[in-house]
């Protein structure tokens, strides 16, 4: 049986520029992971954009990516630097001559030190400063965008930043939590219409993070249902103001009435009996009752921003890119409008706060040398995108 997808269906790959960038001068940079490495030196990719295009180019015919935000604008409204400028617009052509679409993707976790120090997405004078940026992104690279995604993953920025702490600037409080969201969804208001005025038939959304919660039990059912409504539903509630819902979707996380993760308590998560990779429960079901959710509330285009798994197994990595598309077309088989598929991601990174040996890439990166090796995975998502479907 061959499962098949829409003529047109957007197949690709996913990066963040911190995340495979040297680290210039923003809120990551020298931040401690969990496996002891420092954000630094992440792939090389600044020194290596030509090299990694032929990978890229192979992955269907998006590309989702952004800049470094912080390389660009060294100070509040400052005029972009030229060369910097310049090195992006070079690159961005070359996607688009190799026939690649770009979504563009605004924000992305990562602040320059200047926008930290000024009190981050807690202030909300900040935000005229990332508008400034996000206009002169439009003025710089706007002719290169095919869609643009204003902010990534607000939901784990939020959480992960100013209520669990995790995140810089590590900040434990629900309430600094919603105050972000806040602003950052009043952010991406005003940046949508600005984009839709600029760019009126390029669609614009974001990248919105779910995760499948379940209690196991009284309290942990309550727990996971608080989970739930802050994470998918209060973060959604900012940012309905869009063209379609980007979706990203990894974890499966039982509540007991703590969350249970590979990454906290592999023991318990073993026990358990939940399938994972190394960092949650694997359960590709979950995305699709995720989209039929979304489909059922808001009745909008999605586009899958980013999926995959963490994991050195590599036929665990191509049968788990069979799962999802397999849910993700019974998904649509059962109403639900889906665009595109983009793959989390090309090539081995920085996972923020966990390290370089958290790896999801399509492309293997051995971070003694930075030498790229195209896995077997690469190999079968890639005939995926080129026969748009495949072979259950």
């Amino acid at each position: 049986m061959n499962i098949k997808f829409p003529d047109n269906f957007l197949w690709g790959t996913s990066t963040a520029a911190a995340q495979i960038e040297t680290a210039f001068d923003h809120n990551w940079k020298g931040f401690k992971s969990r496996d002891g490495y420092t954000f630094e030196r992440t792939s090389d990719h600044e020194k290596r954009r030509d090299e990694d295009l032929e990978y890229i180019k192979q992955f269907g015919t998006i590309y989702r990516c952004g800049v470094d935000w912080s390389r660009l604008q060294r100070a509040p409204m400052a005029d972009f630097e030229p060369d910097v400028v310049q090195e992006y617009q070079d690159f961005f052509k070359k996607l688009n001559e190799a026939g690649m679409k770009i979504m563009f993707v605004i924000h992305h976790f990562c602040n320059p030190t200047w926008f930290e120090q000024n009190g981050t997405w807690l202030n909300p004078e900040n935000v005229p400063a990332f508008l400034d940026y996000a206009k002169k992104c439009v003025e710089h690279f706007g002719e290169y965008a095919y869609i643009w995604n204003t902010f990534n993953e607000p939901g784990v920025y939020a959480m992960n930043g100013f209520v669990v702490g995790n995140f810089p600037p590590l900040k434990k409080s629900y309430f600094k939590g919603n105050k972000v969201l806040e602003n950052m969804g009043n952010a991406h208001d005003e940046l949508y219409d600005y984009l839709k005025e600029k760019y009126p038939n390029k669609e614009v959304g974001i990248s919105k993070n779910t995760c499948y919660f379940f209690g196991t039990n009284w309290l942990g059912k309550r727990v996971a249902k608080f989970v739930d409504w802050w994470f998918i539903d209060k973060v959604a509630s900012h940012f309905e103001k869009n063209d379609f819902w980007g979706i990203s979707y990894y974890a499966y996380i039982p509540f007991t009435p703590l969350p249970v993760t590979f990454i906290d308590t592999p023991e318990k998560l073993e026990k358990m009996g939940i399938p994972h990779d190394k960092m949650w429960g694997y359960y590709p079901k979950g995305l699709k009752e995720i989209l039929l959710r979304f489909h059922n509330k808001y009745n909008k285009p999605i586009i899958i921003t980013e999926n995959g798994v963490c994991t050195e197994d590599d036929a665990f990595r191509q049968q788990s890119i069979k799962d999802y598309l397999g849910v993700c077309h019974e998904a649509m088989q059962e109403g639900v409008d889906m665009r595109g598929y983009i793959h989390w991601t090309t090539m081995d990174n920085f996972e923020w706060n966990l390290g370089p040996t958290y790896r999801f890439g399509l492309v293997r990166i051995d971070f003694d040398t930075m030498d790229r090796t195209m896995t077997g995975a690469g190999e079968f998502y890639k005939k995926i995108t080129q026969d748009n479907g495949f072979a259950i």
